[in-house]
């Protein structure tokens, strides 16, 4: 008998990759049906923002939840999939302002929201195809976008329901300003990073004596609005000073020196400068004391006209000439160079000032508990980034200042009434733009009056992106599609772990107040790329690694087969470009022995197995309940492993060399019917390594699948369970005992015996090799023909 393989090809060609993609876009298997009795899993997939480089990190998160979606399809869920862009906010807005030379407070309105738009269509466009280069099976020519007059008009409304339940308000009171972008910015957008600076020690005169007091300070610049020093009362140093007054240098207003305990007396001198909006523990002082605070910076971060001999200076240009002043003055007594964490905004690394504006708020500071509670009831995986998200709960201590002074973003649906100050409100149900368009009313309702003020703030772009998985489950548009998907289907939130504190807090925020639920069940954690040095990739580096890159050179399945063997939930890697060769070179030896298999019939009927089929179902058992396992637990990491290491260490070196001579018919021992044990056997474990392997590389598994198996897609079947029978103990100890003693003998011919690995080798010559064969039960006959070990 002739075996000749069904699979033509020796290497993986990944160029098949596109003629895969292009079955599964003219079939339904990926597309969601709400009418489905399956039971409902919802992805709340990130929507990325648009970008001209996207690297390789991003790329590796997305394949990481198009795993998710096909394993639990694959489990037997109805999957929600799908695909969207967050293309509110302020990256493209500095991106068009750098590169296209449009400043948005010098550029007609219109014409700056437009450049943006066509700007991100543009990328956008690379972006989807990259998407579709990664095997991503979803709707990726109909995303949502964040800034489609719909999806803005569900931020609204949701805005407008906030609005009604008394959620939102509006204060003058200090915020985070960002002087480059011109805007307040949230807590949640601020970083700190080391910076160089200085710290100046200042004498302050004593009122009515010849004594100074001298005061360290990083922000000498700040003087003018100075209004107390405090040093800790238990400070036995300034004791005798307290209630005393200081003069402030150069400006000679009169100051008091008071006890506080937020002093410091291990900072500078111990002697602490008060200063308005300096930092947010002066912002509390001033409070606590009741201090009169002064405006010394303003929105452009310049010194207003208070600061006397400085006004107008940038706040870099003021520190070092108010420096010179003090100097020449007299008031200096030293300046050092220090390296300190500098607050800055995380979009642009500006430093920070604290202003006072007046801003729309969210109230947030009423739910901390109950967000606590549904951090402590979802599943996390990996568990430890649960502490991230209470700790940040933990430290909020204001309310949320969700209105931004900006351009491309939602615009915040509300006009005021130009007598009487009456905000308007409108219903929901459309795009709202205030600042282009008067409200849907005849007249203030409380005076009268006709004529309005358009709102011209936009939202944080956070109010948009928080209410993502109400907006994909159709919340307050479809009743019965949001009960079927929210209300009965299991929810997760695949994100990374640097937007714990944005993305999933304000989630979790604004769906319990618009719902009263919960947003998600399960929470997936992906880590951060690194490039092959441990280095954070960034343009500014000049280390980014492009997607384009890696899958021109070795195609999606090999890359996102790395991806499950190298990354593990929650944890940063390294993308070192020798490993993702290494994956295909696997994928090209998995295609080699599918090719092997594909030579022999499936048999059909029952057959009768030898020892060794039952030992390679028992380990196929055990590998079937591990992937089971590690894939409702979203841990791609052991699948591929576990996968990897059957594959190679069981399958193909022991098993296939076990069974081939019985396979074969090569030997005298063995007639059709121990052959088609075999062939039974190589087919039925090949069938479930396709389905296991299925999420992790789709178009390798779905191309040999249809090859071999069925004209439908290895997707639509589910995961494989095994029967009961196939679990044997016993079988798996003589099994795997074999395969020490395999490697025993090959060794031995090898490297003692000076043989040939097919050559015949008697049981004798073994024994003096120092290789002493056991009773080997059923697999002797295997045994000895893979061998050729004769007896005498």
């Amino acid at each position: 008998m002739e075996f000749k393989p069904k699979l033509e090809l020796k290497r993986w060609d990944f160029k098949i990759e596109d003629q895969v993609r292009s079955w599964w876009e003219k079939e339904d298997w990926w597309k969601f049906d709400p009418n489905s009795p399956k039971p409902k899993f919802v992805i709340d997939t990130p929507p990325p923002y648009p970008a001209p480089l996207w690297h390789i990190g991003a790329a590796v998160s997305y394949a990481m939840h198009d795993m998710i979606a096909r394993a639990m399809r694959m489990m037997g869920y109805e999957v929600l999939y799908p695909i969207g862009f967050d293309r509110n906010g302020l990256p493209i807005e500095l991106y068009v302002e750098k590169y296209l030379g449009l400043t948005p407070w010098k550029t007609d309105r219109e014409k700056f929201l437009e450049t943006c738009r066509q700007v991100l269509d543009s990328w956008v466009e690379k972006m989807k195809e990259t998407l579709k280069r990664l095997l991503i099976a979803a709707d990726i020519d109909n995303p949502y976008q964040t800034d489609s007059p719909d999806y803005r008009a569900f931020t609204q409304a949701t805005f407008i329901e906030a609005w009604k339940k008394g959620l939102v308000y509006e204060a003058e009171r200090p915020n985070n300003w960002c002087p480059k972008c011109r805007t307040t910015i949230a807590d949640a957008e601020v970083e700190y990073k080391e910076m160089k600076g200085i710290m100046a020690y200042i004498k302050f005169k004593v009122k009515d004596s010849d004594e100074e007091l001298v005061i360290a300070t990083t922000r000498p610049e700040l003087l003018c609005a100075c209004r107390a020093v405090v040093v800790h009362p238990d400070d036995e140093r300034y004791k005798k000073y307290h209630g005393k007054k200081v003069i402030v240098p150069i400006y000679g207003h009169e100051i008091p020196v008071l006890p506080h305990k937020m002093a410091d007396p291990n900072f500078g001198t111990g002697a602490m400068m008060v200063c308005s909006f300096g930092d947010w523990r002066d912002v509390q002082i001033f409070r606590e004391l009741g201090l009169t605070p002064v405006k010394a910076i303003d929105e452009e971060g310049k010194m207003t006209e208070c600061a006397g001999p400085i006004a107008g200076l940038k706040v870099k240009e003021a520190k070092m000439k108010i420096v010179e002043l003090l100097k020449e003055q007299g008031y200096l007594v030293k300046v050092e160079d220090i390296v300190h964490k500098v607050p800055v905004h995380e979009r642009c690394e500006t430093p920070i000032e604290i202003i006072p504006m007046k801003e729309y708020y969210l109230k947030q500071l009423e739910f901390k508990d109950v967000l606590k509670k549904y951090a402590e009831e979802m599943k996390w995986q990996p568990e430890r980034y649960k502490k991230n998200l209470l700790q940040w709960i933990d430290s909020v201590s204001t309310d949320w200042p969700i209105s931004r002074r900006r351009f491309y973003a939602t615009e915040i649906p509300v006009w005021t009434c130009k007598r009487c100050g009456y905000k308007y409100v409108p219903p929901p149900g459309r795009y709202y733009r205030p600042w282009k368009e008067d409200p849907p009313i005849d007249k203030c309702p409380k005076c009268g009056a006709r004529e309005w003020e358009g709102e011209k703030r936009v939202f944080d772009t956070w109010m948009d992106s928080s209410v993502t998985v109400l907006y994909i489950t159709k919340y307050m548009r479809d009743e019965e599609f949001w009960k079927k998907t929210f209300l009965e289907g299991v929810k997760l939130r695949p994100q990374g772990y640097d937007i714990i504190r944005t993305w999933l807090y304000y989630s979790l925020l604004r769906v319990h107040q618009l719902t009263g639920k919960r947003a998600f069940d399960l929470v997936f954690i992906n880590g951060m790329g690194l490039d092959p040095k441990g280095k954070k990739m960034s343009k500014r580096y000049g280390n980014v690694i492009m997607p384009e890159e890696i899958l021109n050179k070795y195609g999606a399945d090999a890359t996102r087969f790395w991806i499950a063997l190298e990354v593990k939930p929650g944890e940063n890697y390294r993308v070192i470009e020798n490993k993702i060769q290494g994956a295909q070179k696997f994928l090209t030896k998995f295609l080699n022995v599918a090719r092997y298999v594909s030579s022999f019939p499936y048999p059909e009927g029952r057959v009768e197995l030898r020892e060794a089929d039952k030992w390679i179902l028992a380990e196929l058992a055990e590998l079937i309940e591990k992937v089971r396992k590690a894939y409702a637990e979203m841990d791609f990491h052991t699948v591929a492993e576990e996968f990897y290491h059957f594959v190679w260490d069981k399958f193909s070196s022991h098993y296939i060399e076990l069974s081939k001579k019985r396979a074969r018919m090569m030997d005298e021992r063995f007639d059709e019917e121990d052959a088609k044990a075999a062939w039974w056997t190589l087919h039925t474990v090949l069938k479930n390594l396709l389905l296991i392997l299925a999420p992790i590389s789709p178009a390798i598994s779905d191309y040999l699948w249809r090859r071999l198996y069925s004209s439908e897609s290895v997707h639509a079947q589910r995961l494989p369970e095994a029967p009961e029978e196939w679990r044997d103990e016993a079988t798996l100890e003589k099994g795997r005992a074999i395969m020490e003693l395999n490697s025993k003998v090959w060794k031995a011919k090898k490297e003692v015996l000076g043989k040939k690995l097919s050559d015949p080798v008697t049981v004798e010559e073994l024994k003096s090799a120092g290789v002493e064969l056991p009773e080997l039960g059923g697999f002797e006959e295997d045994f000895m023909a893979l061998h050729n070990v004769v007896r005498g």
